[in-house]
């Protein structure tokens, strides 16, 4: 565990009040409010710390940066807007997806990525 700093407390209370998946420099900006000067290695190195700690993890989609959310939200999957590219958490599951697999094929794990637009962007078209 790494020691707590003022910039890895700010990081994670970005994480933890966003509500969806950050991008590394959404994160900056939103933690630059409590720590003025923050850059974004500072804030790349704390990731990288805070998922090393198993505190957050990695939301990869495809042909995308990665993006980070806190490890304790549980099991969910993601909607990403077509318009905006935000990424939003999806509290459903469509469950268990093993009769999709081929014949003989054991299903370990799954991920969903529902792709749309969001509801922000639907009101200002």
């Amino acid at each position: 565990m790494q020691r707590l700093t003022p910039q890895r407390t700010a990081i994670h209370q970005v994480l933890s009040t966003a509500g969806r998946p950050l991008l590394p420099h959404e994160v900056l900006q939103a933690a630059q409010a409590q720590v003025p000067g923050l850059s974004l290695a500072t804030v790349y190195r704390n990731l990288k710390a805070l998922h090393d700690d198993a505190e957050i993890r990695l939301v990869d989609l495809p042909g995308e940066a990665a993006r980070y959310e806190l490890a304790s939200h549980g099991h969910h999957h993601h909607f990403q807007c077509r318009a905006c590219a935000r990424v939003f958490d999806v509290h459903a599951c469509p469950g268990d997806l093993r009769q999709l697999a081929p014949p003989g094929f054991v299903v370990q794990d799954h991920d969903l990525t529902l792709y749309g637009q969001c509801k922000d962007c639907l009101a200002a078209a």
